[in-house]
């Protein structure tokens, strides 16, 4: 299959992939589903989409036997379920984080995608940043040498307004995947086990909304076939501090830690007492032409959009994701975060949620492979 028609579910930060499926040379159409009017009319409009391929409701996207791929970009309670029929109709299946919110749902989306043959990826936006490829490359290419610790971090004051009423009081670890996968990718392994605290307490109001009372959570992950531990933190409320969604990454022969303040530079220690502030190369050099430009940040449609007023644009992934979805099903291979990854990097930040609310004890995190 080389033309692909794909339906974005989704308008909120979901309209910034519209002009990059446009740009991809094997789309043949993009379409759009959201429940307002005013938006499809508007975004009808202003990237001349066909009329056929905009929908109200979900539930007609699946049924259509001229949509190849659907992406969805939904409030996250409704992942699994648009998930779900997406995959049992046939549908290649693109899905924003986390990619549900069970295990029970985790599994059947992997039995799904295994059944159906289609590609699934989440669409991780953190292991498509221009920091986190700029510290892989270091790891792939040994200039880290031997990675010893890795720690991430995903701090967001979600009572900003703009965000969805299920987010107050959501469990910090229920959605981990954004501290999480950066420390499993880097190593090039899954999480085993995980041990996780809950700390703080959230007002009586947020706590009652799923009867979960931390206002941060931090785990420490067991990884296959390393002798290294992932240590990530998450808090979504009750806590002053700008928005952070980190990784730092401690090796025998360099490390590398996240800027403390947007835009402050990074920090790369080379040995002995000596460190530098870097600012990392863009990486519009491992996208096609076509989709490239994409990467920058004036290109970014709505920067007004919370998702963007909180984590500077999702550090240039929006492209890559793109070109990952798209070559794995022209090349009929696996995405590069398939259902059996996407799930794992999932249920440790479930089980990690499991984990604080029984006083951090250790669970096992299931093996999806």
């Amino acid at each position: 299959m080389s033309q692909i028609t794909v339906v974005i579910v989704g308008m909120g930060f979901g309209k910034e992939f519209i002009p990059i499926y446009q740009s991809h040379p094997n789309i043949k159409a993009v379409g759009i589903c959201t429940r307002s009017k005013e938006t499809r009319d508007e975004l009808t409009a202003k990237f001349n989409l066909d009329p056929n391929l905009v929908f109200e409701h979900f539930e007609d996207v699946p049924k259509r036997d001229d949509v190849d791929a659907i992406h969805v970009v939904t409030p996250v309670p409704e992942h699994a379920k648009m998930t779900l029929a997406s995959l049992n109709a046939g549908k290649h299946t693109a899905c924003t984080i986390p990619m549900a919110m069970t295990v029970e749902d985790c599994t059947a989306i992997v039995e799904a995608k295994r059944r159906s043959g289609k590609v699934y990826m989440m669409m991780e936006t953190a292991l498509y940043t221009r920091e986190f490829l700029y510290g892989l490359k270091l790891a792939e290419s040994g200039e880290l040498g031997r990675i010893q610790f890795v720690r991430g971090s995903h701090i967001q004051d979600m009572s900003m307004e703009g965000w969805g009423e299920y987010w107050k009081g959501y469990p910090p670890m229920l959605n981990g995947t954004h501290a999480i996968s950066p420390l499993l990718k880097i190593n090039n392994t899954i999480a085993e086990t995980v041990v996780c605290h809950g700390s703080g307490r959230l007002g009586e109001d947020l706590a009652s909304r799923y009867g979960s009372p931390f206002a941060v959570e931090t785990a420490t992950f067991t990884l296959r076939n390393s002798d290294v531990i992932a240590e990530a933190t998450r808090s979504l409320f009750d806590v002053v501090r700008q928005y952070r969604e980190s990784y730092d990454v401690y090796g025998t022969k360099m490390s590398f830690e996240w800027e403390q303040l947007q835009d402050e530079s990074h920090i790369v220690f080379d040995g002995g007492e000596n460190a530098k502030r870097i600012d990392v190369p863009d990486t519009d050099e491992l996208l096609i032409e076509p989709i490239k430009h994409f990467t920058k940040r004036e290109k970014i449609d709505d920067p007004n959009h919370v998702s963007f007023l909180q984590g500077a644009g999702h550090g240039g992934s929006h492209p890559h994701l793109v070109q990952e979805f798209m070559a794995a099903i022209v090349e009929g291979r696996d995405s590069a975060v398939d259902a059996a990854l996407a799930a794992n990097y999932t249920c440790a930040g479930i089980c990690a949620h499991e984990s604080a609310m029984k006083g951090g004890i250790r669970v096992a995190i299931p093996n999806f492979e």
